[in-house]
């Protein structure tokens, strides 16, 4: 059968018409945050394990950037994480403080790297209930020696180094690896002190009194000095209109909620419920039963 010339031209024509379209979307859509995210002041939610920063960092990039924000506040509900994710997190806090009000309100629980990175604002709000304080660094770890023994395996382990397996827990565990790794938690822990020290304003004479690991709640965190004010995220949002000099009825920008389907797809497809799934079954060619969640960092803010 003979194709038409015109019905050729008119499925190109089409093709194209659609290529444009779907353009001028992308990038209508891409800008479309800047054209109305105008709100004077933002709302960032920090919740849950820190392991991974770069999406807290990319919006804190974004909110320094935005001329409209003159106060954000940090709504933190977490239970701590990882060193680095809040290092990373708690610098960005401190470039956008240069720019706009920071004020971080803590929820049920703001610990460890929660704490790390709300002693980088310019207030810290609480409830009187909140825990939160914990400031340390902490490594698990566990033998299987005893189990070694039971089964009758026997380990064998080929390293570049001494410490290079250093935390097995196929082998005891020497002395040398003890001091070894003590070194790495105490200057973590330094790290911490000073940070906190910086961000707070206080001596790190008084906050080294003040860690040990501990935590605290609201209104014990409040009487050392460790929070500002007891109040919960509207007493926040309050205090960061003032501290910007922001009328009381400024407008707030409160996080986005995802519905059930971008829970299960994901904005960012490659980080989404589903393609991760998919990737694990893909490349571990197991049975979906025997799927397990990521290793998580040995080294925690705790």
């Amino acid at each position: 059968m003979k194709r038409h010339p015109l019905l050729i031209l008119f499925i190109v024509f089409v093709v194209i018409s659609f290529l444009v379209v779907g353009i001028a979307v992308i990038f209508f859509l891409s800008n479309v945050s800047a054209t109305f995210n105008r709100e004077p002041v933002v709302v960032v939610k920090i919740e849950g394990p820190i392991f991974e920063s770069l999406e807290i960092m990319k919006e804190l990039q974004e909110l320094t950037e935005n001329q409209h924000v003159k106060a954000v506040v940090l709504r933190l509900d977490s239970p701590g994480g990882a060193v680095s994710a809040s290092q990373e997190i708690y610098e960005e806090v401190l470039k956008l403080k240069e720019h706009v009000k920071v004020v971080a309100s803590m929820g049920t629980v703001a610990a460890s790297g929660a704490y790390y990175i709300a002693s980088a604002a310019d207030k810290i709000v609480a409830n009187s209930g909140t825990v939160t304080g914990s400031i340390g660094v902490i490594m698990e770890s566990f033998g299987l020696q005893a189990l070694i023994k039971k089964i009758e395996v026997e380990p064998r382990i080929i390293k570049s180094g001494q410490f290079k397996d250093v935390g097995t827990p196929f082998r005891e565990m020497t002395e040398g690896d003890r001091v070894y790794l003590q070194q790495l938690i105490d200057d973590m822990y330094e790290q911490f002190l000073d940070a906190v020290s910086k961000g707070r304003k206080i001596p790190i004479e008084k906050i080294r009194t003040l860690a040990e690991g501990r935590v605290y709640t609201g209104l014990q965190a409040k009487k050392e000095g460790l929070v500002d004010v007891l109040g919960n995220i509207y007493t926040a949002i309050d205090l960061a209109r003032t501290e910007a000099g922001l009328p009381k009825g400024a407008k707030v920008r409160w996080p986005s909620e995802p519905g059930p389907f971008e829970k299960f797809m994901g904005s960012d497809p490659s980080g989404s419920l589903a393609q991760t799934m998919f990737h694990k079954l893909l490349n571990a060619r197991v049975p979906l039963w025997y799927l397990s969640v990521d290793d998580l960092p040995k080294y925690q803010l705790q």
